[in-house]
């Protein structure tokens, strides 16, 4: 299949639709997720073409695990969760539905159950929220 570069993702990247950033700088983007499996369900994205693992050259992948490091102690100090799972999926039948390469973080609450993904849009002004301590805990790290 060949890279679609009117994929969500790269339309995001393109600014030609909005996200709840939470970390950019030139060679990713992080956003939160609109249909979280939690709260503060984050997804990092390269800024170069690559639908899944196999077609994403070193140098971004790389960059793609610094954001997700970044971001993981971002959400760790933001919003505590007992846990995080990092993922990534690689083609339709391994769950992909965006076919730009894409790391998920997931926070695990010990009380708050995982919720299906891709089945409800969360509300923007609670995505804005969330983004928002996000995005202020990893400005803190950075700077830090």
């Amino acid at each position: 299949m060949a890279y679609d570069a009117n994929n969500i993702f790269a339309q995001i990247l393109e600014g030609k639709m909005p996200a709840h950033k939470v970390f950019e700088n030139d060679h990713t983007l992080a956003f939160l997720d609109i249909m979280p499996v939690s709260v503060g369900h984050t997804l990092i994205v390269p800024k170069v073409e690559a639908e899944n693992i196999f077609e994403l050259e070193n140098e971004p992948g790389s960059e793609v695990f610094k954001t997700t490091k970044k971001v993981a102690h971002g959400i760790q100090a933001s919003l505590n969760p007992t846990g995080l799972i990092i993922t990534q999926l690689n083609g339709t039948d391994a769950g992909q539905t965006v076919f730009h390469y894409h790391m998920h973080i997931i926070p695990v609450y010990k009380k708050m159950p995982l919720r299906m993904h891709g089945k409800e849009i969360e509300d923007s002004e609670a995505l804005a929220k969330t983004a928002k301590i996000i995005r202020q805990a990893v400005v803190d790290i950075v700077a830090g």
